[in-house]
């Protein structure tokens, strides 16, 4: 156990029995009232998001994990199939683990898994910018790609991401996997 004051941003916990992540954690004394810590944390096994006060002195279970580089293969059903380039054992990760990034998964894409101490899967982590081509957009006529504006397209994964009018079929774009926003247009 850990003083909640030696937890920092990006930490795992062990609360109420759950595995949460820290989004953030911040000190505040209010007046007359002793300190306390707001902690903002995302449920690992549910993926919602938590508000928590800690008490300045309260303990908390802090999970020791381990990242290991994996390699996406295929989507079976709920879970996604995820092969390690070692020794070439294959894992099902459910999608809860890798969140709403799952939609910009691609074959063959390298992915971080983060492992508890009791070897479970708590998270899985996507590469922050991922390149895809573009495989469904509206024609723009020239009028459009003259004004500054954004239209769908769906990209190869079969997600769905707002992107600038000159943007057209079979163009390759990058996306911010994190927040799922149009980055920039790739040139090959």
């Amino acid at each position: 156990m850990v003083s909640i004051s030696n937890v920092s941003r990006g930490a795992i916990i062990r609360w109420n029995g759950v595995p949460h992540s820290i989004e953030s954690l911040v000190h505040r004394t209010p007046g007359n009232l002793r300190a306390f810590y707001q902690a903002s944390m995302k449920n690992l096994k549910t993926g919602r998001n938590v508000e928590y006060r800690f008490s300045a002195s309260e303990q908390v279970d802090v999970i020791v994990t381990e990242r290991k580089k994996y390699q996406y293969l295929y989507r079976d059903g709920e879970d996604y199939v995820m092969m390690d380039t070692e020794t070439f054992d294959q894992i099902n990760v459910p999608e809860v683990a890798i969140g709403s990034a799952s939609r910009f998964l691609k074959d063959s894409v390298m992915v971080d898994i983060v492992f508890a101490d009791d070897g479970s899967i708590l998270e899985v982590e996507l590469p922050t910018f991922v390149e895809l081509e573009v495989t469904e957009t509206s024609p723009a006529s020239k009028d459009d790609r003259a004004t500054s504006g954004t239209k769908p397209a769906i990209v190869e994964t079969g997600a769905e991401v707002n992107v600038p009018m000159f943007i057209q079929t079979g163009s390759i774009i990058r996306i911010d996997t994190r927040s799922g926003e149009y980055m920039d247009r790739v040139k090959k």
